[in-house]
């Protein structure tokens, strides 16, 4: 293999689109190095290679090591790295972002800062979860009065179709085993759907803390995502995991919301959830800008970007690609 300083830099030009990407490559029980501009995965029953541009997310589960050079390929090619839990059902640390366009984390600011645009944003999240009701011309009160009220259903709903005899939801921070199985079985849901949700908002370059349901905190937007998928995934696993067994409630939750993820492609659908969330139908189309694109520009007057590169001092004056 070559020496890495001697080798040229990837130009965006050369680098496969998102859209061309795999969405997501897990790995576990491995050791990740760099060949040439590929990535290989070492374990015990070989090696094996993988371009590092056709690579959307890395995903790096338990007993992984990776070297600096294999680092340092995925960053050059745009790949987002995420260190997870077994099969991505936990979230703990990430590298970079997906994207190298800031435009959705800009279209998150712009929906966010406006009082309106978030109010809107927050009954399009409503919509989602539940399809059959209109929330429009709710306030914000009453969304959360109807959110309470559909969720208080789904747990009834879903007691009834297990046999688990529900007194209401319980749990006290910090102290896991305090609940009753189906309690326990809810909260080790509701964290995964917490992690996996962390997962796509900072791979696609979004503000964690920016929420437009939660506030104050900085997972705010994570839980705004995490929360659409609760009475549809996270409660019916919860349940089911809770009606098998009392034994090991914990475990079997994160093993069967896994799968559930896997069959149902979440990752997919939520990475089209939130592009939908926050850019509006006016802006989608053929006319709409490349969300994906990886072009620096400047803000000019009125809202309107030029191309970076030129001295606006006097005639053009091209600097080339440089920033500097």
């Amino acid at each position: 293999m070559s020496t890495v300083s001697r080798r040229p830099a990837l130009t965006p030009r050369q680098l496969t689109r998102t859209d061309e990407r795999l969405s997501f490559v897990y790995l576990e029980r491995c050791t990740v190095h760099r060949d040439a501009n590929a990535i290989t995965a070492q374990d015990a029953e070989g090696t094996t290679h993988i371009p590092s541009a056709t690579i959307g997310t890395l995903l790096l589960g338990p007993g992984t090591r990776i070297t600096h050079q294999a680092m340092s390929v995925l960053g050059e090619t745009g790949a987002a790295v995420c260190w997870v839990g077994e099969h991505g059902v936990r979230y703990y640390a990430s590298g970079r972002a997906l994207s190298r366009s800031s435009a959705l984390m800009e279209a998150q600011a712009r929906q966010w800062a406006n009082p309106r645009s978030r109010l809107a944003v927050a009954r399009a999240m409503y919509r989602l979860r539940f399809p059959d009701e209109d929330p429009a011309g709710l306030t914000r009160h009453e969304l959360l009065g109807r959110e309470g009220r559909r969720v208080k259903d789904c747990y009834r709903a879903q007691a009834a179709r297990t046999g688990i005899s529900w007194r209401g939801r319980r749990y006290t921070p910090g102290d896991f085993t305090s609940g009753d199985p189906v309690n326990q079985a809810l909260t080790a849901a509701a964290q995964c759907m917490y992690g996996i949700a962390h997962a796509v908002v900072t791979s696609l370059g979004c503000s964690p803390p920016l929420g437009f349901v939660h506030s104050g905190h900085e997972l705010s937007f994570v839980l705004d995502i995490a929360d659409l998928y609760k009475t549809e995934i996270g409660i019916p696993v919860a349940f089911d995991v809770a009606a098998q067994d009392e034994e090991d409630v914990g475990s079997r939750t994160r093993r069967a919301l896994r799968d559930r993820i896997n069959e149902t492609s979440l990752l997919n659908r939520c990475v089209g959830d939130i592009k939908r969330l926050l850019i509006p139908e006016t802006e989608a189309g053929p006319s709409a800008p490349d969300h994906d694109r990886d072009v620096v520009t400047l803000q000019s007057d009125h809202g309107h970007q030029v191309a970076s590169g030129v001295n606006y001092d006097g005639p053009d004056e091209d600097y080339g690609d440089e920033l500097w």
